[in-house]
């Protein structure tokens, strides 16, 4: 099966990945030469920037917005997605840095997102799976996923992943300039728009890696925003 992969754009946002971005860069046009990657870097003082631009003059597809400083992963996807849709690319991809989503996996995304409205790379439907966590940020990561589904009722197994595709007609259907979250829990925001929009929501199983190099982004602050804003998020929407 062909895939559209020329109306494709993934959206990666950065933050001090210098030791990640460039063999990134080369791994997703490597195995799909015709897609579109925008990377979001939040003025990242490691030099990840400059690599960018360096690798923009090899590669026509690679697009780059770097922002005055580190706003949130959140405002840098709505951001990115802002930019997809005025640039009318049909599928919009959201995905890590770190190699902990494997670009292996983008064209199944796309196979999905065929069908659905949004497919989500899930960690913990049936045949998915993490490895290299520590037991307990595993645990607190299931955990959150559990307590996101008993207060939104929203019907996903991985409410907090971040590797998917999202269709143009799934992201005009929502207000993105009303996202309210700008850590991680802003994944699940977008879940519960898209489904209490309506749309047709697909998970697939993929095997998640625990980062090899770099710094993780994960922080208390980030899971203190979590549990408040998911009772927001509910009774908001």
């Amino acid at each position: 099966m062909s895939l559209p992969f020329n109306e494709s754009i993934i959206i990666i946002p950065t933050y001090n990945e210098i030791e990640n971005i460039e063999k990134m860069i080369h791994s997703i046009f490597l195995m799909y030469p015709g897609i579109n990657l925008l990377i979001i870097d939040d003025t990242s003082p490691d030099g990840t920037a400059d690599t960018v631009r360096k690798l923009m003059k090899k590669f026509n597809c690679l697009h780059f917005i770097q922002r005055v400083e580190k706003l949130g992963i959140g405002t840098a996807y709505v951001a990115g997605f802002k930019y997809a849709l005025e640039r009318e690319y049909n599928f919009i991809f959201t995905m890590d840095c770190d190699f902990s989503h494997d670009p292996k996996d983008i064209k199944r995304l796309l196979k999905g997102a065929l069908k659905y409205d949004l497919v989500i790379g899930s960690r913990y439907v049936k045949g998915g799976k993490v490895i290299d966590w520590p037991l307990g940020r595993l645990i607190l990561s299931k955990s959150a996923s559990i307590y996101s589904r008993i207060v939104t009722r929203i019907p996903i197994e991985d409410t907090t992943g971040g590797f998917k595709c999202f269709t143009r007609k799934a992201l005009e259907a929502v207000n993105i300039s009303g996202v309210i979250s700008k850590g991680y829990i802003f994944q699940l925001e977008m879940n519960f728009i898209i489904w209490k929009s309506g749309m047709e929501i697909l998970e697939i199983p993929i095997s998640f890696r625990e980062r090899k190099n770099g710094k993780s982004k994960m922080e208390g602050r980030i899971i203190v925003e979590a549990l408040v804003k998911v009772f927001i998020i509910r009774f908001k929407k």
